[in-house]
């Protein structure tokens, strides 16, 4: 069974936050898949079972604040062959607003969020999904904030409505590329959705 999280943090006043790209796309997938998020007071997050193809799914949203993410996470992923099935979806202010990247067995890059799970599933063997949220310069790369002041302020931030559009199809893109990776493995995922 596979487990798709969505990083963020919870409560009103980080919705539409950058930082909550995860969350967001999270909830995307699923109303796609007609689930419908409980709260786990266990797990301390909201759960939906959902099926994608044939195969059972749980998203999860975990109601912990992004730095302790890795909390509810590392109750459903007890070992390394669960964390095969793992997608962490979260946010990535170097990559540019309206891109996403698939990745496998990387480190947290920074990302505090994501370095909270790698320490709880004691591996970093497990699927990414990270979601651009940076402006992007005229060559299309991202111009990265610099200095803790400003990260904060900028991941902080909330989209724009405009930007909140163009989240809403990169959600499009990754509700496909969970599907595809769910269905037809990591590998071809990457090979399609990181061209894009």
């Amino acid at each position: 069974m596979f487990t798709i999280a969505g990083l963020g943090n919870p409560g009103k006043e980080y919705e539409g936050t950058r930082h909550n790209s995860g969350r967001i796309i999270l909830d995307h997938i699923r109303k796609e898949w007609d689930g419908e998020f409980e709260p786990d007071k266990k797990l301390n997050a909201l759960v939906s079972e959902v099926k994608i193809g044939k195969e059972k799914a749980t998203l999860v949203a975990p109601d912990t604040f992004m730095n302790n993410s890795g909390k509810a996470i590392g109750k459903l992923i007890k070992n390394e062959k669960a964390a095969e099935k793992l997608v962490v979806i979260y946010d990535d202010f170097q990559l540019p607003l309206g891109r996403m990247k698939i990745s496998f067995n990387k480190s947290a890059g920074g990302h505090r969020g994501l370095d909270s799970v790698i320490k709880a599933v004691k591996t970093e063997a497990f699927t990414r999904i990270r979601i651009g949220t940076a402006p992007a310069n005229s060559k299309g790369e991202a111009k990265v904030p610099h200095g803790d002041e400003k990260i904060n302020k900028f991941i902080l931030g909330k989209f724009k409505p405009d930007e909140l559009k163009t989240i809403k199809k990169v959600a499009k893109r990754a509700a496909e590329a969970v599907e595809m990776i769910v269905k037809e493995g990591r590998e071809k995922a990457m090979s399609v959705f990181n061209q894009a």
